[in-house]
C-alpha cells in the first residue's frame, strides 16, 4: 500500500489519508479543547505533541442546539475536541496554491465541517487547498455570559485562520492567498470577520452566500442569558454555567428557543427567528455590525464574492409545513415586523400590487433575512474601497415537483459539486436537471476563478450599474434583479435585534414565528 501523507505543522506531525487523488487530513486541532478550566474562555493555544498524530477522522462538532427532528449532531461520546479543522490538498509537496477556508453555517447554533455536502474533492481537483473548520456554536459559542468573552465562536474562527497562516504552506498552500468563505451563519461570520481588528491580515478575499442580518444588542443578549440560566436554576455567568454538562446546556437552549413565541412582547424580532442566540454587538469583540463599519470607513474593503438565492425563505416554508397556508394576517405581520420603517410596508404593497399574501410574505422575509443583507454587504464593501461581485441564484430545485424554488442552501451543493450528498439530494432530488448541473458547474468555476485570480468571471457590482450575475439556465450579467426591494431598503441597514415593548395585534406573529423555527440550519 502507498505510504500515507504526513505533514509537519508548527505543533507537530500529522498523518492523513489519500482520497480521490488528494491528501486529506481531518480533525487537526487548532486550539485546546474548550472544556474544564477553558470552558467559555477564548481559544487557548495548542501544546506541541511528540510523535505522529493521526488525522484520519473528522473531529466532533461542538454541542448543537438544533430544533429539528432526529438525533443530535454531537453527543458526549463524540468527545470534547471541538476546535479542529480539516485540510484537503492536491499536493502537500506543492507551493503557492490558493487556499479556501470554509466556515459551515447553521444559525449560529449548529455547524459541522464533516457534512458530506462540504466534500472538497471537486475544488481540490481544480488546484485549491481547502480547509474547513469546526467552532463553538449555540450556548458554548454565542450566549453572552458574565466572566467570559462575547462571541467566542468568532474568536474560534480567528484562531483557525491564525493556524492557517502558520501551517498552510506545509500543505502546499499560500498563506498570502487565503479566501474565507461561508453560507448563512457562515456568511454572517465572514461578514463579521471583514470588520474585526484581530482578523485583519488573516485572509485576502471573502465569499459570502446568503448573509443573514442577525445580531442582537447587549441588553437583549443579557436577557436571553438570564432566561437560559433560569431554566437551570443558576446565574448567567461563566462560573455558574461551567458546571452544567455542555450537551444539557445545548438541549436547554433548544427548549428555550421552542418557547420563543411566548416572549414576543419583550424579545421582538428575535422571538420570530426560531433560535434564541445570535452574535451580539458587544462593543469589544464585535464593536458594530458589518454594514456601518464598512460603509463608514472603519474597516477596509476587500475582494468579495457575495450573493443570495431568489427564493430564500421557501426552504423554511417547506420544512415547517407552512407552504400554501400563509394568510393575509401573516403577511401583515411580516410587513410590520421586518419591512423597513416607516414606509416599507406600504412600499412593498405598492411594488407588488397583485401578489398573494404568501408571495408578499415570502418576498419580505427573503429580503429582510438574507437578500438585502447580502446586497448591502456588497455595497458597503465597495464603499470601503473593496471590489464586490454579486450574484443571484434563480434556477429552482426540481425536488418536490419544483416547490422548493431557488431556496436557501441550494447554492451550497451546487458550489461544492456535491449534488449526490444526502443534503444535496434533499435539495435537488435524485436526478439533477441539466440546468442544475450547468449552474453547478458555473458557480463552482466562479469560486475557483475568484479564489485563484480575484474575479469570478463577471463585472464587479458598482453603484452606477449594479451589475449582478443571474445564475440560471442561460446565465447573464444584468442589473440587480430585485430592484424593487433594493429601492425599498435604500438607506436602511439591518439593525440589531433589541428588547421591545408590545404593540398592536400579535396574533399573526405567532403563526409567522412557526415558519422560522429551525429554519436556519442546513436541511439534513
Amino acid at each position: 500500500m502507498p505510504e500515507q501523507p504526513c505533514v509537519r505543522t508548527a505543533e507537530g506531525l500529522v498523518e492523513g489519508r489519500r482520497r480521490k487523488g488528494h491528501a486529506v487530513f481531518r480533525g487537526i486541532p487548532y486550539a485546546r479543547p474548550p472544556v474544564g478550566a477553558l470552558r467559555f474562555a477564548a481559544p487557548a493555544p495548542l501544546r506541541p505533541w511528540d510523535g505522529i498524530r493521526q488525522a484520519a477522522e473528522f473531529g466532533p462538532p461542538a454541542p448543537q442546539s438544533v430544533p429539528l427532528p432526529g438525533p443530535p449532531a454531537a453527543s458526549p461520546a463524540a468527545g470534547t475536541d471541538w476546535l479542529t479543522l480539516n485540510v484537503c490538498t492536491p499536493d502537500p509537496g506543492a507551493a503557492g496554491l490558493p487556499v479556501l477556508v470554509w466556515i459551515p453555517g447553521g444559525a449560529y447554533v449548529a455547524a459541522d465541517s464533516g457534512d458530506a455536502m462540504y466534500d472538497p474533492a471537486a475544488l481540490a481537483a481544480a488546484g485549491l487547498v481547502v480547509v474547513s473548520i469546526n467552532y463553538r456554536v449555540g450556548a458554548e459559542g454565542f450566549v453572552l455570559l458574565e466572566g467570559a468573552p462575547p462571541n467566542r465562536g468568532f474568536l474560534d474562527q480567528i484562531a483557525a485562520l491564525e493556524w492557517v497562516q502558520r501551517n498552510v504552506a506545509a500543505f502546499g498552500g499560500d498563506p498570502g492567498r487565503v479566501t474565507v468563505a461561508g453560507q448563512s451563519a457562515g456568511a454572517g461570520s465572514v461578514a463579521a470577520l471583514l470588520t474585526m481588528e484581530p482578523a485583519r491580515g488573516l485572509f485576502r478575499r471573502a465569499i459570502a452566500h446568503s448573509v443573514p442580518g442577525w445580531h442582537c444588542t447587549r441588553a437583549l443578549a443579557e436577557d436571553v442569558a438570564a432566561a437560559l440560566a433560569d431554566r437551570l436554576g443558576t446565574a448567567p455567568t461563566a462560573e455558574a454555567l461551567s458546571g452544567v454538562d455542555p450537551w444539557r446546556l445545548a438541549g436547554e437552549l433548544t427548549a428555550l428557543s421552542a418557547g420563543l413565541p411566548g416572549r414576543r412582547e419583550s424579545w421582538g424580532r428575535l422571538a420570530r427567528a426560531g433560535m434564541a442566540v445570535c452574535p451580539v454587538v458587544d462593543g469589544e469583540v464585535l464593536p458594530e455590525t458589518p454594514w456601518p463599519a464598512l460603509a463608514g470607513g472603519r474597516a477596509s474593503g476587500t475582494g468579495l464574492l457575495v450573493g443570495h438565492t431568489r427564493d430564500e425563505f421557501r426552504l423554511f416554508s417547506v420544512m415547517t409545513g407552512r407552504l400554501g397556508t400563509f394568510t393575509d394576517q401573516d403577511a401583515r405581520t411580516a410587513l410590520e415586523l421586518f419591512a423597513p420603517a416607516p414606509e416599507g410596508a406600504a412600499a412593498y404593497r405598492a411594488a407588488h400590487p397583485h401578489a398573494t399574501a404568501e408571495e408578499l410574505l415570502e418576498t419580505v422575509y427573503s429580503d429582510a433575512l438574507f437578500r438585502m443583507p447580502s446586497l448591502k454587504l456588497a455595497e458597503a464593501n465597495t464603499a470601503a474601497g473593496g471590489t464586490s461581485f454579486l450574484f443571484e441564484l434563480r434556477t429552482g430545485s426540481p425536488a418536490m415537483g419544483g416547490a422548493m424554488g431557488a431556496c436557501h442552501s441550494l447554492d451550497v451543493p451546487l458550489a461544492f459539486g456535491t449534488l449526490d450528498s444526502p443534503t444535496g439530494k434533499g435539495l435537488v432530488g435524485d436526478r439533477p436537471t441539466p440546468e442544475i448541473l450547468a449552474v453547478s458547474e458555473e458557480l463552482r468555476q466562479a469560486w475557483i476563478r475568484f479564489v485563484t485570480t480575484g474575479t469570478p468571471g463577471w463585472a464587479a457590482h458598482r453603484p452606477d450599474e449594479r451589475l449582478t450575475r443571474v445564475l440560471e439556465g442561460e446565465s447573464k450579467t444584468a442589473p440587480y434583479p430585485e430592484e424593487a426591494s433594493r429601492r425599498i431598503w435604500e438607506g436602511h441597514a439591518p439593525a440589531p435585534f433589541d428588547l421591545v415593548q408590545p404593540s398592536g395585534d400579535r396574533a399573526g406573529a405567532d403563526r409567522a414565528a412557526g415558519a422560522f423555527a429551525g429554519g436556519f440550519t442546513n436541511p439534513r
